[in-house]
């Protein structure tokens, strides 16, 4: 649950006017209508993205833990000495946490890149309990994040990327196939890379992560809406959209909307935008798209990666492969 909703580029941002309102403007024009799920994580949506994490119908985070916990110390001893360790996304820095425990008493730069910022507040609170790391705040998109700890790099230095979470699953296939070449670019041979993936299961296990019994992600998804009207002075009834998680077999994802009970106009000044729904029609937020463990390893091996080590526990698989 992040990144971009797909890999479409907004149009060229309008002079006084904020990258949010050109992308609602031109994705809410899109057929169907669309919001890009990176907006999803202002404050409110950081924390409830985090109590999402924490439901019982949601084992993404505590299956990933549970391997960054028994594998971790394999992960440092197999990539030796590292100076630099970034984290796409820390969310609340937890699953960070539980890494870093397990690495050699060295110092050590950690990198964090996120849009949100309370995302990055939190996980910094979480890191500033270990003196011995260097914690250096990215807020801005990966893509930039990547590019500026790139260039202010020591030569000779060894880079970890995490992209956890199965955050790569936001992007459809050629996004995440370009998101990963992109992130490759950024590093030298020899730098590594540590993914988790959400693997393909059971229909009913995954439409209940995307759509719990206490409503919790339905409000996380709703909470776009009333973003949009705080920051553009939009007028979204959001009692009028009803969360619907739709798990689409063919591609392989589950894909989170937003749907019109009646039909109604909605007025979005800062985008210069009045939209006409129909009862019925969506706002797609979001797809998570869910792989097999051996599409994992070509995804990889197809971006320049050579994956070292694969560990999967209740159909999520953490990958760890270093850049040829």
């Amino acid at each position: 649950m992040s990144t971009p909703l797909s890999a479409a580029s907004a149009t060229p941002p309008r002079a006084g006017r904020s990258a949010f309102a050109d992308d609602v403007e031109y994705y809410l024009s899109q057929v169907p209508r669309q919001l890009p799920s990176r907006y999803f994580y202002d404050d409110l949506g950081s924390a409830l993205f985090e109590a999402i994490c924490r439901l019982p119908w949601y084992p993404i985070t505590r299956t990933e833990q549970s391997l960054l916990r028994r594998y971790g110390a394999a992960i440092f001893a197999r990539l030796g000495a590292v100076s630099n360790l970034v984290e796409l996304g820390p969310g609340g820095g937890a699953k960070l946490a539980t890494l870093l425990a397990n690495r050699p008493p060295l110092p050590l730069s950690v990198h964090l890149v996120d849009v949100s910022r309370a995302a990055l507040d939190s996980a910094s609170r979480t890191l500033t309990l270990d003196p011995s790391l260097d914690v250096v705040r990215h807020q801005a998109t990966y893509e930039a994040g990547l590019d500026a700890i790139s260039a202010a790099r020591p030569a000779g230095e060894r880079t970890l990327v995490l992209f956890l979470g199965s955050n790569i699953g936001n992007f459809d296939p050629p996004g995440a196939a370009a998101f990963l070449r992109g992130l490759r670019s950024s590093l030298v041979p020899g730098d590594a890379l540590l993914l988790g993936v959400d693997l393909v299961k059971p229909v009913r296990d995954v439409l209940l992560a995307y759509d719990d019994p206490l409503g919790v992600t339905a409000a996380f998804n709703r909470n776009l809406l009333v973003r949009v009207n705080r920051e553009l002075g939009g007028d979204f009834d959001v009692e009028a959209f009803d969360h619907r998680a739709v798990w689409n077999a063919d591609a392989s994802r589950i894909e989170m909307h937003l749907v019109s009970r009646q039909a109604q106009t909605v007025r979005v000044p800062a985008a210069r935008l009045a939209v006409d729904f129909a009862a019925g029609e969506s706002i797609w937020t979001e797809s998570s798209y869910k792989f097999t463990a051996e599409g994992v390893l070509a995804l990889l091996g197809r971006a320049g990666f050579h994956a070292t080590e694969h560990w999967i526990a209740n159909t999520f698989a953490l990958t760890l492969a270093e850049a040829r």
